[in-house]
């Protein structure tokens, strides 16, 4: 219930009001039945831009982080994260990945919209870095479609490392849905699951215009560190990509 109330009465009003989102493609997210939304993530504020502009609930799955923070800002966290129903994934130890993708059945099981950030974390330079292939098992062992979006100018107003976004207008693009038929029964196959994983990062590239790395995030981020790089994750950073 509380998902509603902050959706239509607390903050989705605000957000529409603050941001003024555009939306393209809305008609390709489906009325009803189970689907994964799978996009670019370039800030904090993607975690509400899109749930507030979608007609349905949708489901994401969440770092741990977010649920196990210290002192009372960690608590709040926390409780907002359970209260709008999201799902804390560990994503440490061996098995973390195989624990994240029976969650994600799990939502997608009860006809619900999964979404997901196949990058595995938030871009800390504005570019599309190389996809996850959790995505891909997902979308092939439950038989669902997947539908691209692409957050655009959300990295402009709240880039990682700033706590509270700046006024600015953002525009969300959902592509039509990707279908994977053709692979049944193929999801253990590791080069059926990369090039899956390839064209649903192809096609959110296509969305946001974005630059893209064939690198993991994770690891461009480490090596722009050992490298000397300027933090781009902070105010004072280059601000790119998503335009």
């Amino acid at each position: 219930m509380f998902y509603y109330v902050l959706k239509y009465v607390l903050l989705g009003p605000l957000l529409r009001v603050s941001f003024r989102p555009r939306l393209e493609g809305l008609e390709n997210v489906p009325d009803e039945g189970p689907a994964i939304v799978a996009g670019n993530h370039l800030s904090f504020s993607d975690h509400f831009l899109m749930p507030a502009v979608l007609h349905r609930r949708i489901t994401f799955l969440a770092k741990s982080e977010y649920f196990t923070g210290p002192g009372v800002k960690g608590k709040l966290t926390a409780a907002f994260f359970r209260a709008v129903g999201q799902i804390p994934v560990d994503r440490s130890g061996r098995g973390a990945a195989r624990a994240a993708i029976e969650e994600g059945l799990g939502v997608l099981a009860k006809d619900e919209l999964l979404g997901i950030y196949p990058e595995g974390t938030r871009s800390h330079d504005g570019r599309l870095y190389k996809g996850r292939v959790g995505v891909a098992a997902m979308a092939l062992r439950a038989g669902v479609p997947v539908i691209p979006c692409a957050m655009v100018g959300t990295f402009e107003i709240q880039p990682p490392g700033r706590r509270l976004p700046r006024m600015g207008r953002v525009t969300i693009r959902f592509g039509k849905p990707l279908e994977f038929s053709r692979f049944a029964g193929m999801e253990n196959e590791r080069a059926v699951l990369r090039a899956v994983t390839d064209e649903i990062m192809y096609a959110i590239l296509d969305l946001s215009g974005q630059e893209y790395v064939d690198m993991y995030a994770p690891d461009a981020k480490a090596l722009a560190a050992e490298q000397g790089a300027p933090d781009e994750s902070s105010d004072e950073g280059r601000t790119q990509g998503g335009v």
